[in-house]
């Protein structure tokens, strides 16, 4: 349990609908309950014999040894499967009326009018609406749950599922894959580029509930997507675990953008897995903000298996007391003439834990590859910490890799600045953050980049100074 005063009551999206769930599991796992699981879903019986066998890999999978402590996490203490709506719907105005108010209250339909090509709105367990433009449809995009996809388009789901994360990656790649519900299945065909973003907004509303999406994104050759992800929870006294999993496939010369806004409430246990295999020419990157959470782990990690295959992960990790962000990135030099780039920025005050956690790896055979790595952590307080603990293995001399870390904070000149300016000390504060944080907030869209300025002052106001 954790205690109310503990979790942050500023939180914007904490409010809760209620239990309004047509149907769940109750608590705990089981084979029975993964059963039930493949079985309301119609799944052909390959998927249920891997769902089975990631199971009993999760029983005998301990915990990580390594990184935040997670011995708070009871497993029988879970809900692996809430659905509140009967089907997937195109149109907001067949989504549940009290869902729908939510993602009204999230500012969902109003983006996808502005400036998306397509947009997925999971709750809980299950996708409740899904809508692309029919001019990308005509072009052969498909933009779905994997659900849908594993019915409509078995011979791919089939080629990439589980390829790059096997069910025995790791603990929670376990759990994903006996319980996986919801998530996106994205297929941009050859020559195809999409002009705007694709959104995925992530739900959890139900007490205890856990969100096990499974994305799947593949880009032909010389196709470019911007894909989005967005997730929130209500605050509760007891634990919400999301641990999904996303694998992306980067063809020659594709280039695809992936960006997540992280903003869940503090008793969400964030345990995800990520990772890209990038072809020759392809470029790949992982726009990473991470806000909120009570624990995070995640690590996006890119394999540049192809020659001249670039990738980058830009990434911000804000912790504020009783949040650990245990974060980073892995870049894998499989082929020759690739390049990497991580950028981290971590934040932390009124005793938040931040942890750059990194791992390059450059192979034998990647001659004349090169990788860099920018580690800066700003301190707010003298009782909130960071830390910077990387990997970097190099296994050819015709390689370089590049690493620096820095550990700052807050300087009385630059305050001092600010406040004889007419600025005062909370607003200084932010500003300065701020600007510590603007290589990854110019990578966003406009709008996303508002949102994100706004997202961390809510989360600063009253917490430093």
């Amino acid at each position: 349990m954790i205690e109310k005063s503990e979790l942050n009551q500023e939180y914007q999206y904490g409010f809760s609908d209620g239990d309004n769930s047509i149907f769940n599991t109750k608590k705990g796992l089981s084979a029975d309950v993964v059963k039930q699981i493949s079985k309301l879903k119609n799944e052909p019986e390959w998927m249920l014999n891997l769902r089975l066998t990631a199971y009993q890999k999760f029983l005998n999978t301990p915990n990580p040894s390594w990184g935040p402590n997670l011995s708070a996490l009871n497993y029988d203490e879970i809900i692996y499967y809430t659905t509140s709506s009967k089907k997937l719907e195109s149109y907001w105005d067949k989504v549940p009326a009290q869902i729908k108010q939510t993602f009204e209250k999230l500012g969902i339909p109003e983006a996808e009018a502005k400036f998306l090509n397509g947009v997925s709105a999971q709750y809980d367990s299950e996708t409740v609406y899904k809508n692309l433009e029919k001019e990308l449809e005509e072009k052969g995009v498909i933009f779905t749950n994997i659900e849908t996809a594993i019915l409509k388009y078995p011979h791919l789901v089939k080629k990439y599922f589980g390829k790059l994360v096997p069910f025995d990656d790791n603990k929670f790649a376990c759990l994903n894959t006996a319980v996986w519900s919801g998530g996106s299945f994205v297929y941009v065909p050859k020559d195809v580029h999409l002009e705007k973003p694709l959104q995925a907004y992530f739900r959890i509303n139900g007490l205890s509930s856990g969100q096990f999406e499974r994305t799947l994104i593949i880009l032909d050759d010389n196709a470019s997507a911007h894909y989005v992800e967005g997730c929130t929870a209500p605050i509760y006294s007891e634990y919400n675990l999301h641990a999904a999993v996303v694998e992306c496939f980067v063809g020659e010369n594709a280039n695809l953008k992936y960006t997540t806004i992280q903003n869940w409430s503090k008793n969400v246990l964030n345990l995800v897995t990520k990772r890209a295999h990038i072809s020759k020419n392809g470029n790949m990157s992982w726009i990473d903000g991470n806000i909120g959470a009570g624990i995070n782990m995640k690590y996006p990690a890119s394999i540049l298996a192809g020659e001249y295959a670039t990738s980058e992960c830009i990434s911000i990790a804000v912790a504020s007391n009783n949040v650990i962000q245990d974060a980073g990135a892995k870049m894998i030099h499989l082929a020759p003439n690739t390049k990497s780039r991580i950028v981290s920025k971590s934040v932390a005050y009124n005793g938040g834990d931040t942890s750059y956690r990194g791992f390059i790896k450059i192979d034998k055979d990647a001659i004349n590859s090169h990788a860099r790595v920018e580690c800066d952590t700003l301190l707010l307080d003298e009782i909130s910490r960071g830390d910077t603990i990387p990997i970097e293995i190099i296994k050819n001399r015709k390689s370089f890799l590049e690493h620096e870390a820095k550990v700052s904070n807050i300087s009385e000149e630059q305050l001092f600045y600010f406040m004889n300016r007419g600025i005062s000390k909370d607003e200084a504060e932010y500003l300065i953050v701020m600007g510590f944080l603007e290589p990854f907030a110019k990578e966003l869209p406009m709008e996303y980049a508002v949102e994100l300025n706004r997202l961390i002052k809510l989360d600063m106001e009253g917490s430093v100074g």
